[in-house]
């Protein structure tokens, strides 16, 4: 393959994966889903993209060293306070949970597909796996509640490495061809593999907090120096024990994540947007280094009832052992069961071993990795279809974030709040000043007391349906931090403030986009617009247009005494006017508007 060939088909991969990220976005769609369709069709249907020949040797260790990087990721979002209520539940699923999985995969892969007994056993060990290449795009698709949310957050980057370690185990027991010296080499490299990777995670933990805490490196370099250090402790870890690198990428974010001496969010968002550059790049080299016929000649009656026994057998029976005697509601046991997709840890395993065994003359070994590509596909589209429309008829799903957080409760915040709060949004007021908060109870406004800046302000309030802000203080400096401080939670494009006044304004124009919120309204009406407006008596209206009254209508008669704020469209979509953005309502939607005193 030439250079130019090589170029195009590392641009292929990038573009296609960033596309398909985007159409899932806009359709709103699982984006593994898409990953996958559009990877299959670029590799064995039309064959644009060759990943063999682009990365040759090269593909599998760049594929460990990327789940890697997204298991170091996902530890990063693991807090032990989380285990308070769930880790009991969470502590089953991987370890009872896992063996019930392969147990029962291994003697459904042996009855239904009448497989060799080591390469039924091999199977089970690699569909063990879920992995957060899988459960963390799906998770953010379908929002669960909290507690649900975070089981199968824990359960899935924990179980990567648990399912990769068991499945090295059983190759090993396999190629040795001695079942008492396989089981001894079993067990020694299960005790080695959790002490090798444990350790080095730690130590690459312990060090890179040393070195943050004597700013031995600055700033702009902590971001790359933790995807060295993340890197580094996976292939030391690996070399010294074949298959520890991902625990001691999980265990260094685990522990970074949960010590109190460095801040670590800064790496965290960085790590984030590099997840799903990897999740995008792999879904898309996976599934288009696949051969049809091998694809193909595998969807049959014996493969549909496998999917079944995985999803509707043993999955159920996992989970109801796992959480016996938990807190949990039977509905969200349920979804729980109805939430086990496999990933790329199991794609990338049965391939490897899949090739090395058959290489080998072991019988059925060539079967690995096409059944498990198969149950990958089968999984991710099932769930991806049906776990958003499940979680909701359970009840578990996080309602939609249409919802607004009002930072500033004053007199004309909190007319704002109700106008929002009688069109049907949640709306949360967060103010400093005490009076304000109990005035906006008092008209039935939720809202919280304390500084939106505060560290612990993220514990205190409630944000489940929340999905925008505006930050309406008098404060321009408080509102600039505050729409960057929620700019990570909620999206540049969803946070919002006033326009600075007086010689703020001058100032403005100096300050990056990315260090502020979108300007809301006009840039005159700034906070003491709206103060001298509602001190003169202005208020907050709302008007219904019809065809026969329309947008057009209303401001020709009244432009001159308001100031358009808001459209609600029917399905209860929110546009906000801003100082880019002059959205016109249409017949069937309303508008929500301050009128001017009438002089």
């Amino acid at each position: 393959m030439s250079a130019n060939e090589l170029l195009l088909g590392l641009t292929g991969i990038l573009v296609l994966g960033i596309v398909a990220q985007w159409l899932a976005w806009r359709f709103v769609l699982p984006s593994i889903l898409v990953l996958l369709v559009f990877g299959f069709l670029a590799g064995p249907v039309f064959g644009i993209i060759e990943p063999n020949a682009i990365l040759g040797d090269l593909l599998f260790p760049v594929v460990s060293v990327s789940v890697a990087i997204i298991l170091f990721e996902g530890g990063l979002t693991l807090r032990f306070s989380e285990l308070s209520e769930i880790g009991k539940v969470v502590r089953n699923l991987v370890t009872i949970g896992a063996l019930i999985t392969w147990i029962g995969t291994s003697i459904a892969a042996h009855l239904i597909f009448e497989l060799h007994v080591g390469i039924a056993i091999l199977l089970g060990a690699i569909l063990v796996v879920s992995g957060p290449t899988v459960v963390m795009p799906l998770l953010r698709h379908v929002r669960p509640s909290r507690r649900v949310g975070s089981i199968l957050k824990w359960e899935g980057i924990v179980i990567d490495p648990i399912g990769a370690l068991l499945a090295v185990l059983v190759f090993k027991a396999i190629i040795s061809g001695n079942i008492i010296e396989g089981t001894f080499a079993t067990l020694e490299g299960l005790v080695l593999t959790i002490l090798v990777g444990t350790g080095i995670g730690i130590g690459a933990a312990l060090l890179f907090i040393l070195i943050l805490m004597r700013y031995w490196i600055p700033d702009f370099l902590h971001n790359p120096f933790s995807l060295m250090m993340v890197v580094g402790a996976f292939a030391i870890s690996n070399t010294l024990q074949y298959e520890s690198g991902l625990f001691a990428a999980t265990v260094m974010g685990i522990a970074l994540t949960n010590q109190k001496m460095v801040d670590v969010k800064h790496i965290l968002e960085f790590k984030e947007n590099l997840r799903v550059l990897l999740i995008s790049s792999i879904f898309i080299i996976l599934a288009a280094r696949l051969e049809l016929d091998s694809v193909t000649g595998y969807i049959t009656t014996e493969m549909l009832l496998f999917l079944g026994v995985l999803l509707l057998i043993i999955r159920p029976l996992s989970t109801v052992v796992s959480s016996f005697g938990s807190p949990l509601k039977w509905k969200e046991r349920a979804f729980i069961a109805w939430m086990a997709p496999r990933g790329i840890v199991a794609a990338a395993v049965s391939a490897i071993f899949g090739l090395y065994l058959s290489e080998r003359g072991i019988l059925d070994a060539e079967q690995l990795a096409p059944l498990t590509f198969l149950v990958i596909v089968g999984t991710v589209t099932i769930y991806g279809l049906t776990a958003g429309p499940f979680a909701k008829l359970l009840g578990v799903a996080m309602p939609q974030t249409q919802g607004l957080l009002v930072v500033g409760a004053h007199s004309w915040g909190r007319a704002i709040g109700k106008a929002l709060q009688e069109a049907g949004f949640r709306v949360l007021l967060v103010d400093t000043n005490m009076a304000n908060i109990s005035a906006a109870k008092n008209i039935g406004l939720f809202a919280n007391h304390g500084s939106v800046l505060s560290e612990y302000i993220l514990d205190k309030i409630e944000l489940e349906g929340i999905g925008r802000m505006l930050a309406l203080t008098s404060n321009d400096e408080v509102n600039a931090l505050a729409a960057l401080y929620f700019t990570e939670r909620f999206g540049r494009s969803e946070v919002y403030q006033l326009p600075p006044s007086g010689k703020s304004r001058v100032q403005r124009d100096s300050v990056p986009q990315s260090l502020r919120g979108r300007i809301l309204f006009t840039p005159e009406a700034t906070y003491e617009f709206f103060e001298e407006a509602f001190e003169a008596g202005a208020t907050i209206q709302s008007i219904f247009f019809n065809d026969d009254f329309t947008y057009d209508d209303f401001m020709a008669a009244f432009a001159n005494e308001v100031v358009p704020l808001f459209v609600v469209a029917p399905d209860l979509s929110l546009q906000a006017f801003t100082e880019t953005s002059m959205p016109e309502p249409l017949a069937g939607q309303r508008l929500i508007y301050m009128q001017e005193p009438r002089l």
